[in-house]
């Protein structure tokens, strides 16, 4: 499996009620695809796995195998504080119908570097490709280079998602890259410049609410457009900063409900993005809109 492009890290509709929004999530199923996104992830931290019981991630797997399989990869986010829970998800992405899973380093645990070897090797066991994914604020672990590197190797292990937005990290990481492994960026706002470093594409939590808009810019600077790929990134700029202004997936799913595209639910502890932080974000996309249509 090669990956590249555009990935969005996909939200997950609930309705007013707490439930799934399965409807919703089938109508962002395709905007993405049409948008030409290159693979979606479902049920990972953007859409808030830990929330999710297992008997929900089988439903959002079955939609998204139903609309999207054999036309983008679906990729299913297996991230746990143990491995065998992470490995138990993996053998239920498996029978779901997914084609990888995305695995967080395990949170909270703080695993030395040789256990993360050893949990990301018992997973790559599994049936599935494994994406090794690093998000040191988030989990409270740095993967290192070092260890990526050591992962890298192994055959069923095909990219890693690298979050830590630091030109000499993705760069030690590009130097891993081969016909097998791929290094994707986990970082929206510095994705441009590590994909022009070499890496292939971007798993984004941005690209939630402008699919179209993320799959232009990845593949300008992936093709060396570099002027379209700056035009689109400046624009993309107070979008970024505005959905760093709360935990994610708060803002992002804010957004999406301003465009109409789900309701603005999340299960606790998180809540709603702050009334005062609303303006700027919707100001944001409204600007990217008037840009972009100029």
């Amino acid at each position: 499996m090669q990956l590249s492009g555009s990935i969005p890290a996909l939200v997950t509709p609930f309705k007013s009620d707490g439930g799934l929004d399965l409807v919703a999530f089938d109508a962002l199923l395709q905007w993405h695809v049409d948008a030409g996104s290159s693979a979606v992830v479902v049920g990972g931290s953007t859409g808030e796995s830990g929330a999710l019981e297992k008997l929900e991630l089988t439903a959002l797997l079955a939609a998204a195998v139903r609309r999207l399989k054999g036309r983008i990869p679906i990729i299913a986010g297996v991230g746990a504080a143990a491995t065998a829970k992470s490995a138990a998800l993996v053998r239920l992405a498996h029978e779901c119908g997914a084609d990888a899973v995305l695995a967080v380093t395990p949170y909270y645990s703080r695993p030395t570097q040789a256990g993360l070897i050893a949990h990301f090797e018992a997973l790559a066991a599994g049936p599935l490709p494994v994406i090794l994914y690093n998000v040191p604020p988030r989990t409270g672990v740095d993967m290192l280079p070092a260890t990526v590197a050591t992962l890298a190797r192994h055959s069923n292990i095909v990219a890693v998602k690298e979050a830590v937005a630091d030109q000499q990290r993705w760069r030690a990481l590009i130097e891993l890259q081969n016909d097998r492994f791929a290094v994707l960026s986990g970082d929206d706002s510095t994705a441009v410049a590590a994909v022009r470093d070499g890496a292939r594409g971007l798993i984004s939590v941005a690209a939630n609410v402008l699919p179209a808009a993320f799959a232009e810019l990845i593949a300008a600077a992936r093709d060396g457009r570099t002027e379209k790929a700056n035009a689109i990134d400046a624009m993309l700029a107070p979008l970024n900063a505005a959905l760093a202004s709360a935990p994610n997936p708060i803002a992002i799913k804010a957004a999406l409900a301003h465009l109409g595209r789900i309701e603005d639910v999340l299960r606790l502890p998180l809540q709603p993005l702050d009334s005062a932080l609303r303006p700027a974000l919707h100001a944001a996309l409204a600007a990217f809109s008037a840009a972009a249509a100029a």
